[in-house]
């Protein structure tokens, strides 16, 4: 069952695009163009109302909309919101020209900006001509994300079983599980949701959310919407109230089950939206504390107490963390090692940690020596969870280096169950000194990523990715609150560090002695203004990101000599810097990424010591005018900044003679010229986005210097050809995304890149090859296999692909083959030994069945093979998850 709806094709605006993409100037006829945007825009939004109001009707009986339909929204409202911003500026272009376009007071201005309104047109159009077979269809069963899980579980099979049975009881809606902090409440709670990954039971929703000690209402109710798909420019201006009508009113015909993670107070359901369970409804929330009283407050009426681990199934636990090896190293050993693990009192978390730190004692004499340490903790902590926190500052004080604690110790700046990305921890950690990077970033790098390991082995930070495929950390908040602890040196300091990430402040906090502040961390609030001027002289870190910054005065940074780490991104509304930027001697690390400065202040040339600068998606930014006098520049991100690629920005950063990595987004052919031409630039590029229409040239030649390059992207271009040298080779290449480029026929180039984890190619339209044969046989060492470390690849409308590579391929690592309206691809380079093989093998997702039908396999083994795990989708968006700058997932 399904509501059909499609729109034709507008033939009048076609004409109209047409005839303004050929004319020479894009300032000739920029009002008729302005009137033809400000026209299409309001007939998508029209048909976006529409379609919106038909799909809530069809929720409201019970179906469900398409992920399709519901990225078609989403990028309508972000494209409405481009169009608005263009023509915010209608007026004062218009008012630069004269005689009918052909003459400006600044041409160059004039036309790029209509350039954009040209550009943005066509956009426009293309998604109001979309039309959708489907936009709703019957619910299916929910998918359940399978959440990680600790590899090693013992003693919870009996309250696991326990829980499961009680939860599964008619009369229960509401149940809650207490105990305290690292007792394994969360794990259990996990292995009741992946329960339901097998047997949904009957239920149309199973959701997740952490809750946290910080409870934010608005924050759970987007986290639910996002689940249930709801969302797009609709939801975002909806109120507190609003949103939780809107969730009440959807999930009140649905059967859910609800998991509340870590709360540390009551939650209102009705404040958010969610229907109370009954047994009318079948509905199910379940929730961890650590307080029997909230238990008590919500509604629960048998609470689950999840106890510690029985002496014999602690000690087992702590056995296998510490390995047998350790264990018969020395007769004296075991008896110890009961001791230790007596000492932790049967909580998972300590018996995890503990016995990680003690898998490298192999002497009697270390593990005597842990016994008396831990016993000299006793006297600075009382109750039995201060104990654990003495545990877990004896593996603290075990780590080795001073270093490797100082990464554990700026982990703890970051909000409560946040997950933290690698790669900006790693940014920190240079930008702070605790990592040298004086013999080159891409080292220190290398250094950051083996520190985290030895802190995940340490069990003190989880390994993990975030729903973008990022790499990250997570501290347990047990271990949060020790390090926190340590680093106000156990209470005698408490405004050493200054952590108030997420707490709605709206100014910044009061301090008694800001002379003992050394870190601060004030992001995600909303601290509009920064005023005064703090004597911060020991202060070497400051996190502002997301706090809705506006104005920061220029007296603000006048007494603060030591700051080297100072993070400004995500505040879309500051438009400037203060000149008294210029104080901060000492930085080495400033992030500017999305915030809407228009230019770089005077006071920012001053800062000779800054190694790291990140200017990414400041969409405003018009110029880098004086950055070359920045000459200890290391690391300058550029990735999707509005500025020119002229000659002048070309030769600012040639002179920054010890430039290593630079990310960019070029958007004019005569800009892409200048710098492949830059040797210099060309060497320590590591990403590169490619972005212009022009007249169809005769290709692009990737120059032999690009050897850092690691992640490649071309969109909206018309090229016959990627070209490289014979001599040419993209070691560092990991990922590659190609969108709408017309003239393409083959990308043979990736011949060169033989460490390419993700190849994803959308909508090329006259592509025939992934790699031809005839120009693969030019190639010099022709012999050697392609794709040796693809691990995903994705094919989309490409109506006139016949091949992928003209035999069979080995594709050692490859997980993933995503096909998409490409009927012409009839043969896939795979034969029965291709791909991963066993439980994690690869998979071949497609969308038509006609193309599924059609494939012609190399045998009947083959067939056999992959046949069995084919799997179908409706959606174009499986790729979603792999966001272009993915670069913890692929570091080398």
């Amino acid at each position: 069952m399904g509501l059909s709806f499609s729109i034709p094709c507008d033939p009048c605006i076609n004409k109209i695009s047409y005839c303004l993409e050929k004319k020479v100037g894009y300032t000739r006829n920029l009002e008729t163009i302005l009137v033809a945007l400000e026209t299409t825009i309001e007939d998508l939004k029209a048909k976006r109302d529409d379609l919106s109001r038909k799909v809530t009707r069809e929720e409201d009986r019970g179906l469900q909309r398409l992920a399709e339909f519901q990225v078609w929204l989403n990028r309508v409202e972000t494209v409405e919101q481009k169009v608005n911003h263009l023509l915010s500026f209608r007026d004062i272009e218009l008012q630069r020209l004269s005689l009918c376009g052909f003459f400006s007071n600044d041409l160059r201005s004039s036309n790029r900006y209509g350039k954009k309104v040209f550009l943005m047109l066509r956009e426009v159009e293309e998604l109001k001509i979309r039309g959708f077979e489907v936009i709703v269809d019957q619910a299916k069963t929910p998918m359940v994300d399978e959440r990680q899980l600790q590899p090693t579980i013992v003693g919870q099979e009996k309250m696991l079983e326990k829980a499961w049975k009680h939860l599964m009881e008619d009369g229960v809606g509401i149940m809650g599980m207490y105990g305290m902090g690292g007792v394994g409440k969360t794990t259990l709670l996990i292995q009741i949701n992946n329960k339901f990954s097998n047997d949904s039971c009957g239920f149309d929703f199973v959701i997740w959310v952490v809750v946290s000690k910080e409870l934010h209402v608005k924050k759970i109710q987007d986290k639910i919407a996002k689940i249930i798909g709801l969302g797009g420019e609709e939801w975002t201006l909806k109120d507190g109230s609003q949103k939780a009508d809107r969730l009440y009113n959807f999930l009140r015909k649905k059967r859910f089950v609800l998991f509340l993670d870590d709360i540390w107070e009551k939650v209102d359901l009705v404040e958010i939206g969610v229907p109370f369970p009954t047994i009318q409804n079948q509905c199910k929330v379940v929730f961890t504390t650590r307080s029997q009283d909230v238990c008590a407050r919500m509604g629960a009426e048998k609470p689950m107490e999840v106890q510690c681990l029985a002496d014999n199934d602690a000690f087992d636990l702590f056995q296998k963390k510490v390995g047998q090896t350790i264990l018969r190293s020395d007769p004296g050993i075991p008896e110890l090692a009961r001791i230790v693990a007596k000492e932790c009192c049967g909580l998972p978390l300590a018996l995890n940690v503990i016995g990680e730190t003690m898998s490298c004692k192999r002497t009697i004499q270390e593990w005597r020596h842990a016994i008396d340490v831990r016993n000299s903790y006793a006297a600075e902590f009382s109750g039995m969870e201060d104990n654990i926190l003495s545990l877990l500052k004896y593996s603290y004080d075990s780590l080795t280096g001073d270093h490797v604690k100082s990464c554990l110790l700026y982990c703890s700046l970051f909000p409560e169950d946040d997950k933290i990305s690698k790669e900006k921890l790693i940014e920190y950690w240079i930008g702070e000194g605790i990592i040298d990077g004086s013999e080159g970033i891409e080292k220190a790098e290398r250094k950051g990523y083996d520190l985290i390991g030895s802190l995940v082995s340490a069990s003190l930070l989880m390994d993990g990715v975030n729903d973008d495929g990022k790499g990250v950390v997570c501290m347990h908040d047990v271990v949060r609150e020790m390090v926190l602890s340590i680093t106000s040196d156990l209470g005698k300091q408490k405004e050493a560090f200054i952590v108030s990430a997420g707490a709605g402040l709206y100014e910044i906090p009061k301090i008694k002695n800001w002379n003992i502040v050394r870190k601060m961390s004030l992001m995600h609030n909303k601290i509009h203004y920064l005023t005064g001027s703090p004597e911060c002289l020991v202060l070497t870190t400051l996190l502002l990101q997301s706090t809705e910054l506006k104005v920061i005065r220029s007296e603000f940074f006048m007494s603060m000599p030591n700051l080297a780490v100072l993070d400004l991104s995500l505040n879309g509304d500051l438009f400037e810097l203060p000149e008294g930027i210029s104080n901060l001697v000492s930085l080495q690390y400033l992030n500017l990424s999305c915030t809407g400065i228009r230019r770089l202040p005077k006071g920012l040339q001053e800062l000779r010591k800054l190694i790291h600068l990140d200017l990414e998606e400041t969409i405003q930014l018009q110029s880098i005018a004086g950055i070359s006098r920045l000459h200890n520049l290391k690391v300058l991100k550029l990735d999707r900044s509005a500025i020119p690629w002229d000659l002048n920005t070309v030769k600012e950063l040639e002179v920054l003679e010890h430039l290593e990595i630079l990310t960019a987004t070029i958007d004019r052919p005569r800009g892409l010229e200048k710098v492949f031409s830059s040797h210099r630039l060309m060497s320590c590029t590591r990403l590169l986005t490619i972005v212009y229409r022009n007249p169809e040239s005769s290709g692009i030649s990737l120059p032999a210097t690009m050897k850092k390059l690691r992640y490649l992207s071309m969109c909206w271009c018309s090229i016959s050809e990627i070209k490289m040298g014979r001599k040419c080779s993209l070691l560092s290449l990991v990922k590659v995304r190609i969108d709408f480029c017309k003239g393409l026929r083959e990308l043979t180039f990736l011949m060169f890149a033989p460490n390419l984890r993700i190849l994803d190619v959308d909508s090329v339209y006259e592509l025939e090859d992934i790699i031809n044969k005839d120009k693969a046989c030019e190639v010099e060492n022709s012999g050697i296999l392609p794709f040796p470390k693809l691990n995903k690849l994705r094919l989309a409308y490409l109506p006139k692909l016949k091949t992928i590579y003209w035999s069979s391929l080995p594709f050692p690592c490859l997980k993933r083959i995503t096909i998409e309206a490409c009927l012409n691809l009839k043969k896939l380079p795979l034969n029965s030994k291709s791909g991963k093989h066993g439980e994690n093998g690869l998979i071949i997702t497609y969308m038509e069945n006609e193309w599924i039908e059609g494939v012609e396999w190399e045998d009947e083994s083959t067939k056999t093979r992959f046949l069995s795990s084919c799997e179908q989708v409706l959606t174009f968006l499986l790729f979603s998850s792999l966001i272009f700058k993915d670069s913890d997932s692929f570091h080398l």
